[in-house]
């Protein structure tokens, strides 16, 4: 099994890629979907986000994180937001890793994690055999931007540079799925791109490099047990 990465900016249209994806039959790895996870109430990320940033980042009432509050908070503060990221980032890392696991023993051939900050962290990187990154003009991500998440102008415009430029993350890419067109458009290259995947022999080449390991580690295992053994049987 191999790992393809998905990625791209604020607003770009990811979410629409990953579900063209999983209505395919492709496992998702949504790392933001793990990221709300963690910071459930109860979790250990909450218990630490709570002792590092008070009370005011939490909803009085059900006690979840305000994430638009902490959002606010952290965006414009490089060593607070250092804090969150070392509070969560483990925590999201050791999931990712599970489900990959899992997906791997259920036999599938490669897996997508959706990863808007893949180039940002990095950490990720040298795990990815395939990065993908949806892309779409600056005027189209404003708006949405602020259609969805109520931005001024000002404040959209904002979050966008606040990320690295899609055209640098482009550039790093193995695909680029150009969303400022139609649905269909988009729907057209994802296929394409799922369709070069699923032709891929790399999930043969990583399954037989581990199971020759594995094989390699029962042998080693099973010489030392017996030489152990004729080695106390002689004496």
């Amino acid at each position: 099994m191999f790992l393809v990465a998905l990625t791209g900016g604020i607003a770009s249209g990811k979410s629409t890629v990953s579900r063209i994806f999983r209505e395919n039959g492709v496992p998702i790895i949504d790392a933001d979907a793990i990221a709300r996870k963690v910071v459930e109430p109860g979790r250990p990320a909450w218990h630490k986000i709570k002792a590092t940033f008070g009370e005011a980042v939490f909803d009085a009432d059900s006690g979840e994180l305000n994430r638009e509050a902490l959002g606010r908070l952290i965006f414009d503060d490089v060593e607070k937001r250092r804090l969150l990221n070392e509070i969560t980032h483990p925590e999201i890392h050791r999931i990712i890793y599970k489900e990959v696991i899992k997906s791997f023993f259920l036999g599938h051939n490669f897996v997508v994690l959706d990863l808007p900050l893949l180039f940002e962290t990095r950490v990720m990187l040298h795990y990815i055999h395939k990065i993908i990154t949806v892309t779409c003009e600056e005027d189209i991500q404003v708006t949405r931007l602020m259609d969805r998440s109520h931005y001024t102008e000002a404040e959209a415009k904002k979050r966008i540079k606040s990320q690295m430029p899609l055209e640098q993350k482009c550039e790093q890419s193995h695909f680029v799925i150009e969303n400022s067109g139609t649905l269909r458009d988009t729907e057209e290259q994802t296929l394409q791109i799922l369709s070069i995947l699923q032709d891929s022999n790399q999930h043969w080449k990583i399954r037989g490099i581990i199971f020759a390991t594995a094989a390699l580690l029962v042998s080693s295992i099973a010489w030392i047990l017996n030489y152990k053994y004729r080695w106390f049987s002689s004496n």
